[in-house]
């Protein structure tokens, strides 16, 4: 009988819950979408042509910013419609079966809109990063269960380094959407993050289908419409933040899957010194290959 009110309960809280992050998942994505103006995730916010005459030199400072921080609003705009219905079709289908599983997945929800759709900070650090990123696996693990793995080696010296906001989860979000093979359904992702004396080496890598070397080369040009634009908004704000040399590196090649990576400096003026975090969140995830 205890056991029968316990479980009542927990899924009274959790359905209460769904309906109170539901509420604020929309009253979030209005909110940010009228605030967006024109950069948000229903139209593209800056033609690809316009994209590239600013991405060439000389170009006032000034408006490179705008584009970068248009890129910025966009990237945050593109969670608000897909990913909320389908992490709460997620939490939905685990409430009859595991009421306190679901009232886990809404926390971990409400927590990861939050970091994402955050107004204010151009960088987090990368342990900040890390657990948004833990938070999007646990959601997508709610819906594809074991068919999708995450795997991590972080060496926590760098866990202090202060990246550009929303640099490393679209990245694994790109790993994940476009890395599970469509035949089997299944696929692995590893991120890495690597210590060396000047910088942070930081990788996400599938072994998924892969695509042609000049498609991604397109991608990263901004020629290819909304085509892995998480990417694309990735490496433009790191050319932004640490100079034209400093996008990103993707290797892949149809059938060999995809490795998208970066290098980002350790230390940066107006920045604290990069040290290993106490408690990280991931840490029991460490030593993946």
């Amino acid at each position: 009988m205890m056991n029968s009110v316990a479980a009542l309960g927990a899924l009274v809280l959790a359905l209460a819950l769904v309906a109170g992050v539901i509420l604020a998942a929309v009253l979030l994505y209005r909110t940010h979408r009228d605030d967006a103006g024109p950069a948000s995730a229903q139209e593209t916010v800056i033609s690809p042509e316009i994209r590239a005459e600013l991405s060439q030199e000389p170009v006032e400072e000034s408006m490179r910013r705008q584009l970068v921080e248009a890129e910025l609003r966009s990237l945050r705009a593109q969670i608000s419609p897909h990913f909320i219905y389908n992490s709460l079709n997620a939490i939905a289908a685990t409430i009859p079966s595991d009421p306190m599983r679901a009232r886990e997945l809404v926390l971990d929800f409400a927590d990861f809109t939050r970091y994402s759709l955050r107004a204010e900070g151009d960088f987090s650090t990368l342990e900040e990063e890390l657990a948004a990123v833990e938070r999007y696996v646990l959601l997508e693990k709610a819906r594809f269960g074991d068919r999708i793995q995450v795997k991590l080696r972080i060496a926590p010296e760098v866990l202090g380094v202060q990246i550009p906001f929303l640099a490393v989860q679209p990245l694994v979000e790109n790993a994940v959407r476009h890395g599970v093979d469509s035949e089997t359904g299944t696929g692995t992702v590893w991120l890495r993050a690597a210590d060396t004396a000047t910088h942070a080496e930081i990788s996400v890598e599938d072994d998924g289908p892969g695509a042609e070397p000049a498609a991604m080369e397109q991608v990263l040009r901004g020629r290819a419409g909304n085509a892995h634009i998480g990417v694309r908004n990735v490496d433009l704000r790191l050319r932004q933040a640490y100079g034209a040399d400093a996008g990103l590196v993707v290797q892949t090649a149809p059938g060999a899957g995809m490795k998208v990576s970066m290098r980002v400096p350790k230390f940066q003026p107006g920045q604290s010194p990069a040290g290993a975090a106490a408690d990280f969140p991931l840490e029991h995830t460490r030593g993946g290959s």
